[in-house]
């Protein structure tokens, strides 16, 4: 289930939004006129809430306890909203070395899925760009696998060994009394 499909650029103008007194409806309004989105009053209120900005502390209680005096309906309130603390600090991202790619030196025989036969390597080729076919290496596989040797050998991770080191040892077959 996903939590939430707001940007933190979108959570970012509801907080702003919210702390110059804003609506819900009108920080939702706001913030789809500025990223072209299609957020309602109810996504804007459930947003804040996650994000603990008080949104219960802007409900208005819907009966008035007692009749409202003339000059407070003509008058506009001052909004004493005030932006919370944000209660967990932003992550901070390590950067990430690039990955070294490995190539290996064969030519493939670039064979449909048709054309493949049953021992041959089953390594794709293209399909990268829209409506470009897909072919196969077609070199005879490597036992075990799907793939030739030097196909094989890339797709692993040169660090691990690819098989188990196979020790030369007799066995005695002994009957069990």
């Amino acid at each position: 289930m996903e939590l939430s499909n707001w940007a933190p650029e979108h959570s970012d103008a509801l907080r702003e939004f919210l702390a110059k007194g804003m609506s819900f409806s009108e920080a939702a309004h706001a913030i789809n006129s500025l990223f072209n989105t299609s957020y309602s009053r109810s996504a804007a209120l459930g947003r804040a809430r996650r994000l603990g900005l008080g949104a219960d502390d802007r409900r208005q209680p819907s009966m008035p306890t007692k009749p409202a005096d003339l000059h407070q309906i003509a008058e506009p309130r001052p909004g004493n909203f005030r932006a919370p603390a944000l209660p967990w600090l932003t992550p901070v991202f390590k950067a990430i070395k690039p990955v070294k790619l490995r190539c290996i030196r064969i030519d493939p025989r670039h064979l449909s899925l048709i054309e493949l036969e049953r021992g041959a390597c089953r390594y794709p080729y293209g399909g990268d760009e829209e409506g470009e076919a897909i072919t196969f290496c077609g070199h005879p596989r490597r036992p075990g696998s799907s793939y030739c040797t030097p196909h094989f050998h890339l797709s692993r991770d040169p660090i691990v060994p690819a098989e188990r080191a196979v020790s030369i040892v007799s066995l005695r077959v002994v009957e069990a009394a």
